[in-house]
């Protein structure tokens, strides 16, 4: 392995110290990671929900959320059309939980058993019979152009509630919430289906304030030399809409003769301190001109009477917000940000945590768990969503997941996730966003694997506990069940996809197979990807003549190209730049080979990445600085995952204690040191290396080492220890 530790300039690190207030340590791993413009550093420093995008900024929540409240009013039927993963069982479940609250004639349905993924024909006639008129689809649908049309010949709506990649032709008619139509103003891509959701029933819950749909214009007047200059935005749910500027010279212009007129008529201004506003408009105009001002600081002095004594000047200076934006911020700038938060909460954008706690049905027992509340139970859902869908953790993924992760920690499960825990014995333990991916998520994918997502959904929003217990354990049984069927699978297809090599160029695996299950060819092709280090397909047959398939990627190729290439044989397929699955006729099969065959002579792998890795150093650390305070900088970067990896360590000349061999159970025999670090005796696990005991060093030597520092709990007590990555003898 290669060590690299990024030369980084010390001037940079002493402005994100100065500017931001991160500590020396944490500012100069910002630095090394490339995190330096306030715009990333935002959602590195902050963790508070107001940070998070407005979900009107999609173009089309206005309409989705007036369509919901027509259904709610006429008492029409709903269905939600989900995907079998974690991703998909979330977002319905989120979703089912705050219409049913609502008063909704809702219900759910998911893919089950072969079903293909995405929304059918036969579901939506199905619906029609039924009489139902308005179908909501989460975690897909933004490719189901045959179903939607479908359903609108039957006189059923669609909204489409998606983050998937956006064909050239999205699907009509629909009112489609998707972070990457094409043209839209939302300002991040990259977020999960759930999270999509979650912006819904935010938008719902604003949909139910006085504020929704009306029009704000903030006004603010200031002196500029011998003129004023007038601002003003325009805003509606939040969002602005239109800004003005007009400098007026006093005695020079009437106010008829400015644009001033036409864009405030028929506008509820606001503005701060409104005696000096007027004071100032009468020297701009004169005496005959007064403007119908509400003056917000009065509202704000009974939250905050600090803030409300101080000027826009001083606001902006201590604008929270104001200091990641690249560009100085302006005091109608700092007015707008504070109406924004202050209107947010008022209006219910985000649900109070105090308001809304509540207990499950045996909650008036003396010792019975307490549930989190509506809000915190989604936010825990859409962080497991955006671990499970390995969205980047960047931008607002990183306030949702932290927001979840949170709430799990304060030990307010949600009904479902509660169960689960206690089965695994989590309760207690702080758990990671590595934590939640290796141990509960693949739990919950494997009822969607085999073919039973519904009984996640179940879970997660049975009311009894006894009920909610006994499908605990059919999903435990599941995911054992899941377990030897992956490993069946992993042997069967292993070979097919070696051999396969040759013929797709070494650039492409492809193993097809029909004892594979349906449900884990995901993770056969996951696992044989990163073996082999190409992209691997893994296909399996039915009996109907059906085929289905999925393919991961490998070296960060982009298969999105592959999958479109072979469309037009697909009867259907999907997914994101590393992971897809497909469906397509068995008769078909040769014929899909073939086209891959000459599409994998062009295909271009940087295989050179896979043949030397390399260990990108966060931060170097003399021996006193390895100590339990490390944890604290640790879950200061969390969450951990895809475009955030968990912070590595360096040091140099760490003497070995003590040694000891740990036998696996399966896996080769592991190391575990004891590292003296002056005051502190670290243990330090080093995976399936026992090995290099005596060979590359012994207990007495010192070594250089690169690790992690991660928290072992057992019994209730934490303590810290370390996970060495790579090592060698001191020189």
């Amino acid at each position: 392995m290669n060590w690299y530790k990024k030369d980084i300039a010390k001037e940079t690190v002493k402005e994100l110290h100065d500017r931001y207030g991160c500590d020396a340590l944490g500012a100069s791993i910002l630095t090394r990671r490339g995190l330096i413009n306030g715009e990333d550093l935002l959602f590195y420093m902050e963790d508070d929900k107001r940070f998070l995008h407005n979900p009107f900024l999609f173009e089309a929540m206005e309409d989705a959320v007036d369509r919901i409240l027509q259904a709610k009013e006429e008492g029409e039927k709903v269905l939600i059309f989900g995907d079998r993963d974690v991703d998909g069982i979330s977002s319905t479940t989120i979703l089912y939980e705050y219409l049913s609250k609502i008063g909704i004639d809702i219900s759910w349905r998911l893919p089950q058993g072969n079903d293909d993924y995405g929304l059918s024909i036969a579901c939506v006639e199905e619906f029609a019979t039924a009489y139902g008129s308005l179908i909501i689809t989460v975690d897909c649908g933004i490719s189901n152009h045959a179903e939607i049309t479908k359903a609108a010949e039957l006189g059923i709506d669609v909204i489409v509630v998606d983050h998937h990649t956006v064909p050239e032709e999205p699907p009509a008619p629909a009112i489609i919430i998707n972070p990457k139509m094409p043209g839209t103003t939302y300002p991040f891509k990259e977020i999960s289906g759930c999270a999509a959701v979650y912006k819904l029933l935010c938008a719902l819950r604003f949909s139910q304030s006085e504020l929704y749909k009306q029009e704000i214009c903030l006004l603010n007047v200031r002196p500029l030399n011998d003129a004023y200059l007038i601002e003003a935005i325009k805003t509606v749910n939040l969002c602005e809409k239109d800004r003005i500027e007009e400098t007026i010279v006093p005695g020079m212009l009437s106010i008829q003769e400015t644009r001033l007129v036409k864009f405030l008529h028929g506008q509820q201004i606001l503005c701060w301190d409104a005696p000096l506003q007027q004071k100032m408009l009468t020297k701009a105009f004169g005496n005959g001109v007064e403007f119908n001002m509400l003056d917000i600081r009065a509202e704000i002095a009974r939250k905050s009477e600090a803030l409300a004594q101080m000027s826009l000047l001083r606001l902006k200076i201590h604008s929270r917000i104001g200091r990641y934006k690249e560009k100085e911020t302006g005091e109608l700038d700092a007015f707008f940000n504070l109406f924004v938060t202050y209107a947010a909460k008022h209006a219910s954008f985000s649900e109070e945590n105090g308001s809304e706690n509540r207990v499950n049905e045996s909650s008036n027992k003396k010792g019975a768990p307490v549930t989190a509340g509506t809000e915190q139970a989604e936010l825990q859902l859409t962080a497991l969503a955006a671990l499970a869908d390995i969205v980047p953790l960047k931008n607002e993924n990183r306030i949702l997941v932290r927001q979840g992760l949170a709430s799990i920690n304060e030990g307010r499960l949600r009904p479902g996730l509660s169960e689960l825990f206690t089965r695994m014995g989590l309760h207690g333990k702080k758990m990671s966003s590595v934590d939640l991916s290796w141990k509960v998520i693949p739990l919950l994918n494997a009822a969607g694997r085999l073919g039973k997502a519904d009984l996640a959904v179940r879970l997660f929003t049975e009311p009894k506990p006894a009920k909610r217990s006994a499908l605990a354990d059919e999903l435990f049984a599941l995911n054992e069940q899941r377990k030897e069927l992956s490993e069946e699978a992993l042997a069967i297809a292993g070979t097919a996809a070696r051999e396969s090599l040759n013929r797709f160029s070494g650039n492409l695996a492809v193993a097809a197979d029909k004892r594979i299950h349906r449900g884990v060819t995901g993770i056969a092709a996951g696992r044989l990807a990163s073996s082999l280090q190409v992209p691997v397909m893994v296909i399996t047959f039915f009996d109907d003549g059906k085929a289905v398939g999925s393919i991961r990627s490998a070296l960060g190729y982009d298969i999105t190209s592959l999958l479109n290439s072979c469309g037009d044989l697909f009867s259907n397929y999907g997914g994101h730049a590393f992971a897809g699955g497909f469906s397509f006729e068995s008769s078909k099969f040769e014929e899909i080979l073939q086209r891959l065959e000459k599409l994998a002579a062009f295909m271009e792998l940087d295989k050179s990445s896979s043949e030397n890795e390399t260990l990108n150093i966060d931060a170097e650390l003399p021996a006193a600085y390895i100590t339990s305070e490390l944890l604290d900088l640790v879950d200061r970067f969390e969450p951990y995952g895809e475009e955030n990896p968990v912070l590595l360590f360096g040091a140099q000349k760490i003497k070995i204690a003590a040694a000891d061999i740990i036998v696996g159970k399966k896996e080769k025999p592991h190391l575990k040191l004891t590292l003296d670090c002056g005051k502190n005796k670290w243990p330090a696990f080093f995976w399936e290396q026992s090995e290099r005991l005596k060979r590359d060093f012994d207990v007495g030597d010192r070594i250089d080492l690169v690790f992690q520092v991660e928290r072992n709990t057992f019994n209730g007590m934490e303590k810290p220890q370390i996970i060495l990555k790579d090592c060698k003898k001191s020189e």
